[in-house]
């Protein structure tokens, strides 16, 4: 690739090589054609995810950030955002349920000046969530009901988005758990926010990470951003 990536997309991994061999064929197709590059952050997975990633960073598109532990999801995208070569990244999931088909949806508008920030929706007409079935369909939308006084958007719980790098200069973040597009959006206020709606897929190998040490983190992290919300404004105001 001659000159700077088009976009990049952040995708942290943790034992998602069998998903990986999968996907392979439609990131290239949605990512490669448009100029854009695929920052692949893994926490030393014992599956050789990250083998598999240096051997297909070796044809271009890929780009290999390999960790010496697992430190956490947060910290990996965060870190894959930093090491990104755009300024307009977005982040998926890497076990298939984010369709790549729609990053040039996700990225055009921030490309064009449209947006600051895209969000990919599962509550959206024409959204279909066939991937979120039972017990996580229920802590789904309870979690989306307890971020919603945070947030506008019709799925603050979506971990598919997209958004203009320089807009993290406006707030120090610091995620607990895995939400990064809430904490985005409740400290860095991007505006305008768009949202497009998508089919969130079952994942094509492995089991969900979804867990209770994930939903203590969440409830933490929530309460940290209205503690942000709250007691940030008020500072604000002091110092005017």
């Amino acid at each position: 690739m001659s000159g700077p990536p088009s976009f990049s997309v952040v995708l942290p991994t943790y034992n998602e090589r069998r998903s990986l061999e999968i996907l392979e064929p439609r990131l290239r197709a949605a990512v490669g054609g448009f100029g854009g590059e695929i920052v692949v952050v893994d926490d030393n997975s014992p599956d050789g995810t990250a083998a598999l990633v240096a051997e297909l960073a070796r044809r271009g598109t890929f780009v290999l950030l390999e960790r010496a532990a697992r430190l956490g999801l947060a910290s990996a995208v965060l870190e894959g955002i930093g090491h990104a070569g755009s300024e307009v990244v977005a982040v998926m999931d890497a076990d298939g349920s984010h369709p790549p088909e729609l990053l040039p949806a996700l990225v055009s508008p921030i490309r064009d000046g449209r947006a600051e920030f895209v969000l990919a929706s599962r509550h959206l007409p024409g959204a279909r969530s066939e991937g979120l079935t039972g017990v996580r369909r229920v802590i789904s939308r309870g979690a989306q009901a307890l971020a919603r006084p945070l947030t506008p958007v019709s799925d603050p719980m979506s971990g598919f988005f997209a958004f203009d790098r320089r807009i993290l200069s406006r707030a120090t973040l610091a995620p607990t758990g895995y939400k990064i597009a809430l904490e985005v959006l409740v400290r860095c206020r991007p505006r305008p926010v768009l949202e497009v709606p998508y089919a969130f897929a079952p994942r094509l190998a492995g089991e969900s990470k979804l867990g209770g040490d994930q939903l203590r983190q969440y409830l933490r992290h929530l309460g940290r951003l209205y503690a942000f919300r709250l007691f940030g404004a008020r500072r604000a105001a002091t110092t005017r």
